[in-house]
């Protein structure tokens, strides 16, 4: 298998100074990451920015391709320990690509409460989409063929590696 490394720690320090810019001044902010990549990117961005209220969802049973690709060996239960009702909402996955991942992670947030607002960060948006779903924030675009994947890995250290996947 052959691999290509992109720099994951520009895209995240790019894609922090965006969600920093865009949403400064916004009252009850909170951050839900989608495990486990986006989980990763959304830990960083709260401490970073200093938002308290940071959550965690796992969308394996709200995919509608559930059927197709059965269970995910590692699902880990959705922690949404704040109140979703009328908060802003920052959605963040580490690979945007056909859109299903975001449809399943707002229909997880929707069973903990009506948010004012949900947004979309994403480290990278590989194109692709199935469903009509665009990012807020995204540090980088790129095209990749259909056999290839990107694949966000974190270091003992906390630092991100994002590798290209060829098949």
């Amino acid at each position: 298998m052959n691999q290509t490394e992109l720099d994951a720690e520009s895209l995240y320090t790019h894609l922090e100074q965006a969600v920093s810019a865009g949403l400064s001044g916004t009252s009850r902010l909170a951050i839900v990451g989608i495990y486990s990549g986006g989980a990763w990117i959304a830990e960083r961005l709260a401490t970073s920015l200093g938002i308290a209220d940071l959550g965690y969802v796992d969308v394996s049973f709200y995919r509608d391709d559930y059927a197709e690709r059965g269970l995910h060996p590692e699902v880990r239960p959705s922690q949404i320990p704040f109140d979703v009702e009328g908060a802003t909402i920052l959605l963040v996955d580490d690979v945007l690509y056909t859109g299903r991942t975001t449809r399943a992670a707002i229909n997880t947030l929707f069973d903990y409460g009506r948010p004012a607002r949900v947004m979309l960060a994403a480290l990278v948006d590989r194109g692709g989409r199935q469903l009509p779903v665009a990012p807020d924030f995204v540090a980088k675009t790129i095209t990749l063929a259909d056999d290839q994947q990107l694949v966000l890995q974190k270091s003992d250290d906390g630092r991100f590696s994002l590798t290209i996947d060829h098949a």
